[in-house]
């Protein structure tokens, strides 16, 4: 968990860095193309047997649009047999021209999400994962209780490295575990509970319960659209037009229903506070708006747990949240190294 965590750290940054011929487009106009024009080229690119699941653009006018594919099978047992198919095509907005399609569901940094979410093993890896987490918040609180000093002599050896030529490994192992352990604590205890919060779903609704003030968030209402009405030939551009009106961001992802009774749902946000996202629904014939519900409208719970992903990952804070994140979690990596070898030392002695 810690080194993929370290991984995943900056992996928005890395992806425009890496990814900069897909992200970005070297070709800009004055007017975007309507979005069933960029709909029907990517579908031209994907072919006929995949459906397309969602379309995402940006306020940005360098950034490329994303179209999306995501089929999965609910019976498979690991993460490759239960995602059939996962394809982004990056295309251009200004064009229509498709500058890359990407096989998402081996991107590198898929993998690593789905590494330290369940270990690539659906439900099987979500329990281990769920578990260790449960485990490492109890090694976190049994081992403050360790470090904590006994007299003020202890306490010198515990806030500070005092090494000099004659301090032997064992000593600096100790010193390792003991002293990064304890800076880190606090950060290391928020990122493994927002981590809960994902593993289990009564620590989820138990959390926002709590905050809530003593009772459960309601489940989001599921909207349907009206079969009897014609399809408009433009509904998207229309849903686009009216979240931009109603909630001016950054980001725009709509989805693309495959079936004739849901409802289409998007979201919007600002890159920059993130977990601040409206949430739509609307007609999937007409375009007409079902539901708009905006960050401040939402329970505290409910925003609490839109706030999860900033706070596992440091972005609440921006960058040096981030680095903040990456410095604990590369500790984090080393606690279960060092702690094993001062367990090792002690049942040597004791032998």
């Amino acid at each position: 968990m810690g080194v993929t965590g370290c991984m995943l750290a900056f992996e928005y940054e890395l992806k425009e860095i890496i990814y900069k011929d897909r992200y970005f487009i070297h070709q800009t106009g004055t007017k975007r193309l309507p979005l069933r024009c960029l709909l029907n080229s990517a579908q031209q690119a994907l072919g006929k047997e995949l459906n397309i699941s969602g379309i995402t653009v940006y306020k940005d006018p360098a950034r490329s649009a994303s179209v999306a594919v995501y089929r999965t099978d609910p019976q498979g047992w690991n993460y490759f047999n239960t995602v059939l198919t996962s394809k982004t095509v990056y295309i251009n907005p200004y064009t229509a021209k498709v500058q890359y399609i990407e096989n998402s569901k081996t991107e590198f940094f898929r993998l690593m999400v789905m590494l330290h979410y369940n270990l690539l093993l659906e439900q099987t890896g979500h329990q281990i994962v769920g578990w260790c987490t449960l485990i490492f918040i109890v090694l976190l609180i049994s081992g403050l209780v360790l470090w904590w000093p006994k007299n003020k002599a202890a306490a010198k050896k515990r806030f500070a490295f005092r090494w000099n030529e004659n301090t032997r490994w064992k000593r600096k192992n100790y010193d390792l575990h003991n002293i990064l352990g304890f800076y880190s604590l606090i950060i290391a205890l928020i990122i493994a509970l927002t981590g809960l919060v994902w593993a289990f779903s009564w620590f989820n609704n138990g959390m926002q319960w709590i905050v809530n003030g003593g009772f459960a968030t309601p489940a989001e209402k599921e909207y349907q659209s009206d079969r009897a009405m014609i399809k408009n030939a433009g509904v998207y551009d229309m849903i686009l037009k009216d979240m931009q009106q109603r909630s001016p961001d950054e980001l725009y992802s709509i989805s693309i229903p495959k079936d004739r009774e849901p409802a289409v749902y998007g979201y919007s946000q600002t890159e920059s506070v993130g977990y601040k996202w409206t949430t739509f629904s609307y007609d999937q014939y007409t375009g007409k708006n079902l539901s708009t519900t905006f960050f401040k409208d939402r329970l505290r719970g409910d925003q609490l747990r839109n706030m999860n992903y900033y706070l596992h990952t440091g972005a609440i804070l921006s960058l040096p949240g981030k680095i903040l994140a990456f410095i604990v979690s590369f500790i984090c990596a080393g606690l279960p190294a060092t702690g094993f070898y001062i367990w090792i030392g002690r049942n040597r002695k004791k032998k």
